[in-house]
């Protein structure tokens, strides 16, 4: 049989050693990294994991985009795509910076605690890669999102942006919001089912008080693993944690989700080579770390 041989094209100088280490422990027989690969360079690479094989072996060989810019990322996955022909091709995964695994880990971990359709949810700091696939997941499974900024500019972008990158019609079930004041921050809480806090390492964008304070809250997910902690009174190491005696809501720190975000990681990994025609991307892990999250 064939060996196992996985492409990881970054978009960075150097290649991502998370990443590498992740595809040998997802049983990858050879990991052959490309550092600064750009949307001019990409093509030929593509071309050589496509052409070296065929029929049925083409499974065995695979594509990983990483890197630290996802923007950049999404662009070199349609470079990918469009380099193929017809049947002749690999499969690809994208997931730069972790922004897929860990989007679809944190909204799976939520929806341990109750369902996801009807509840609303509150993105804290959602402009970024990783909040702007959170609110999607969160509203293509039926919860309504309020996506927060400091700027109510960019996280209306935020909302547009992502219902014109949903596969379904979405942008009903989002809105925006500004969270520059204490005050504004716990009046946009205060009805939410759900927080997932997705702004930039270092900073806090909630109080343990807001949580405690928001009565009808069940879960509330930081994905900062950098101190001080985006949600007031969540450790990095929480899973599942009750966030205080006076509050029935649980908590979740970035490790905390981290077990099935690695998880959902080599099972992506690892399924790239059941077929030559994957293509994983935000919807795909999503349905995959559902799988890891039933089995």
């Amino acid at each position: 049989m064939p060996k196992r041989i996985l492409f990881q094209f970054d978009c960075d100088p150097q290649a991502s050693s998370f990443d590498a280490v992740v595809a040998v422990d997802s049983g990858v027989d050879h990991l052959v990294p490309y550092a600064g690969v750009q949307a001019t360079s990409i093509e030929p690479l593509v071309h050589g994991a496509m052409f070296t094989r065929g029929g049925d072996d083409l499974k065995h060989t695979a594509i990983f985009l990483g890197g630290s810019d996802v923007a950049l990322a999404e662009t070199l996955l349609q470079c990918v795509t469009d380099a193929f022909f017809g049947p002749v091709r690999v499969s690809v995964m994208m997931d730069a910076n972790g922004c897929n695994t860990t989007a679809a880990a944190a909204v799976v971990a939520a929806a341990r605690h109750l369902e996801l359709a009807g509840a609303h949810a509150v993105v804290l700091g959602g402009t970024g890669p990783v909040g702007q696939r959170v609110a999607r997941l969160l509203a293509s499974d039926g919860a309504s999102v309020t996506l927060t900024s400091r700027s109510l500019a960019r996280a209306q972008d935020a909302c547009d942006q992502v219902a014109r990158d949903a596969d379904e019609k979405i942008a009903d079930r989002l809105s925006a919001a500004e969270s520059r004041s204490p005050d504004q921050v716990s009046s946009i809480l205060a009805p939410a089912r759900i927080v997932i806090a997705c702004g930039a390492a270092g900073i806090q964008l909630a109080e343990k008080s807001d949580l405690i304070a928001a009565k009808n809250l069940a879960v509330a997910i930081d994905l900062n693993a950098v101190p001080p902690a985006g949600l007031g009174g969540i450790a990095v190491m929480d899973k599942a944690k009750p966030i205080s005696e006076d509050s029935a809501a649980v908590g979740y720190g970035a490790i905390g989700v981290g077990g099935l975000k690695m998880k959902t990681h080599r099972a992506a990994i690892q399924s790239l080579f059941e077929s030559n025609d994957k293509v994983l991307n935000a919807d795909e892990i999503y349905a995959l770390a559902k799988a890891v999250e039933k089995s």
